[in-house]
């Protein structure tokens, strides 16, 4: 078993930037696939970013590519998302992922049901 917080989220205007971060404590993070994903007013909730358990595979949805960059730190047991150059549509509740069925794996995984932790998520709105 393994908890997630989330924390970093906030109000920003358009063009600026938010880093977020998901705290993982119980069980080791080593070894977890992770992923970003989010939800926003009246839409399915949707994938982000993904990352492995090394952190040397990442993998993001063509909406962020190129403004949106995921990392971890095992050591400190915490996932992060740098979210720069945000738009109005960025908007949503965002949720941090662990996949705990597989370790170690190598892979990331990009569909919410390759998840089993989730996060309480973290509000992100961005001004126009």
């Amino acid at each position: 078993q393994v908890q997630l917080v989330e924390s970093g989220g906030g109000l920003v205007q358009t063009g600026g930037s938010l880093r977020l971060s998901c705290a993982a404590s119980g069980r080791t993070f080593n070894g977890y696939a992770m992923g970003w994903f989010r939800q926003a007013p009246g839409k399915e909730r949707e994938f982000v970013a993904a990352i492995n358990w090394s952190g040397s595979s990442t993998n993001y949805a063509d909406s962020v590519k190129g403004r949106f960059t995921i990392s971890r730190d095992n050591a400190k047991n915490t996932l992060y998302l740098q979210m720069n150059s945000l738009k109005p549509e960025d908007t949503a509740v965002y949720y941090c992922a662990a996949r705990g069925r597989t370790l170690y794996t190598g892979r990331y995984y990009d569909g919410d049901r390759d998840y089993d932790y989730w996060g309480q998520g973290t509000q992100v709105i961005v001004s126009s």
